[in-house]
C-alpha cells in the first residue's frame, strides 16, 4: 500500500515528447519548475498520488539481458537518488529516452512530469521517491463566473483533468540491488501502450505474495474456463462451483498448499493432474515461477473475486446467481416444449 500523506514534493521537472516515429520532435525546460504555491502543490500531489493509493503490485527495474546495470531508469534513478542536485539534468535524460522508445504510430503525445518526492509510504516504510509521470489527454473545461448582470460563461480548452492520470511511476530508494521498488500506473491498458512499462521502464514483476495469490488463482481460473471443457464433460453449475470453492478456499485459508488446494477444491485425480500440468505449462510459458506454498494475500483476494464469474445466462430472460451448494440446483429437458429448464431448491423467500 502507498501513502502520501507525510509525503511532501521537493523537485519538479517538466518537458514535452512526441512520437518519434511520426517525426516529432521533444520540447526540454532549462530549469526546475519551483512549486512555492501551497494550493498548486496539494493539486499535483493529488494528480500524481491518488492514483496510487489502490495499486498493490510492486515491481523491479530490469534490462532484458538480465544486466541490472544496462536499466537506463536504474542508472538514471540511482543518480539522483546518491546526488538529488543533479535531478534536473537526470530528467532530461529520462525524457529523451522516454522520445527513444515511442515508435508506435498510436503513442500519443504529452507532458512528462518527473517528480522528486520526500516522506512517501510504501508498505509501512517512509522513503525518498522518483515520480515520472505522462500526461496525454487533455479536456475542455467550462467556467462560470459572477457578472453585474449576474454569471458569464466561458471555458478552457487543452485542460488536464486531475482525477484522470494517463500514465506514472514510482520508484522507491529502496532495495536497490533487486531493482528498486517500483509502482506503475497505465490508462491506457492496450497493445501500443506497452512501450510504457516494457520499452520504457523495462519492469518485472516482483515475485512476492501478492502475484502469487494472484497468479494462482488467474491461472485456476483460467483452467476452469478453458481446458476442462477440452478434457472433461463438466456442465456450468459444475464449473461455477469449482470456482466457487476457489474462492471459498483462499477467503478462509491464510497460507496456499497446492496440494490441499486440489484435493478440496477439484476433488478427483484426473482433474487435480491436469490443473497441475496446466499450471506448470503456464510457468514455462511466461517464465514465472509459482511455488507450490506461500502465504494468501487478501487484497489480491479480493480482487480476483470481483473477476470470478458466478451467473447462469439463460437466454435473454434469466440470470441466476449461484453462490453455494449446486446439489440445490438441477438442469433438465422439457419434451412438450423442446426447451430446457433449471429446478431450484430453496427454503425460505428474500
Amino acid at each position: 500500500m502507498i501513502t502520501f500523506f507525510e509525503a511532501t514534493l521537493t523537485k519538479l521537472s517538466i518537458h514535452y515528447t512526441g512520437n518519434k516515429l511520426l517525426d516529432e520532435s521533444y520540447r526540454l525546460s532549462d530549469k526546475p519548475l519551483p512549486v512555492a504555491d501551497e494550493t498548486l502543490s496539494k493539486l499535483l500531489m493529488q494528480y500524481f498520488l491518488t492514483p496510487f493509493e489502490k495499486v498493490n503490485e510492486i515491481y523491479r527495474l530490469s534490462h532484458p539481458s538480465g544486466n541490472l546495470g544496462l536499466s537506463e531508469l536504474y542508472h538514471f534513478s540511482t543518480a539522483i537518488f546518491e546526488k538529488s542536485e543533479n535531478f534536473h539534468a537526470h530528467s532530461i535524460q529520462i525524457t529523451k529516452h522516454l522520445f527513444d522508445v515511442s515508435e508506435h504510430p498510436k503513442i500519443k503525445t504529452g507532458e512528462l512530469y518527473v517528480v522528486y518526492f520526500n516522506d512517501l509510504q510504501i508498505e509501512g516504510e517512509i522513503h525518498q521517491a522518483i515520480g515520472i509521470f505522462k500526461s496525454e489527454t487533455k479536456e475542455a473545461y467550462l467556467k462560470v463566473q459572477t457578472a453585474e448582470e449576474g454569471f458569464t460563461l466561458n471555458y478552457e480548452q487543452e485542460a488536464i483533468n486531475i482525477k484522470k492520470l494517463d500514465k506514472g511511476c514510482l520508484i522507491f530508494d529502496t532495495e536497490k540491488e533487486e531493482g528498486y521498488k517500483v509502482a506503475v500506473i497505465d490508462q491506457t491498458n492496450s497493445s501500443e501502450a506497452a512501450y510504457w512499462i516494457d520499452n520504457f521502464l523495462k519492469l518485472t514483476i516482483r515475485n512476492d505474495s501478492y502475484n502469487q495469490t494472484n497468479n494462482t488463482l488467474s491461472i485456476y481460473k483460467k483452467f476452469i474456463t478453458t481446458q476442462v471443457d477440452e478434457e472433461f464433460s463438466v456442465s456450468k453449475t459444475d464449473k461455477i462451483d469449482l470456482l466457487n470453492r476457489s474462492i471459498k478456499y483462499f477467503k478462509e485459508k491464510d497460507q496456499f498448499n497446492i496440494d490441499e488446494f486440489s484435493n478440496e477444491v477439484i476433488g478427483y485425480a484426473e482433474g487435480i493432474e491436469s490443473f497441475k500440468t496446466y499450471k506448470k505449462n503456464y510457468e514455462q510459458e511466461f517464465d514465472t515461477e509459482i511455488t507450490d506454498n506461500f502465504a494468501i494475500n487478501d487484497a489480491a483476494v479480493k480482487k480476483q473475486a470481483r473477476a470470478f464469474k458466478n451467473i447462469l445466462k439463460l437466454d435473454k430472460n434469466f440470470h441466476i446467481y449461484i453462490h453455494g451448494n449446486k446439489d440445490l440446483i438441477e438442469k433438465g429437458f422439457d419434451k412438450e416444449r423442446n426447451m430446457n429448464f433449471y429446478k431450484v431448491y430453496f427454503r425460505d423467500e428474500q
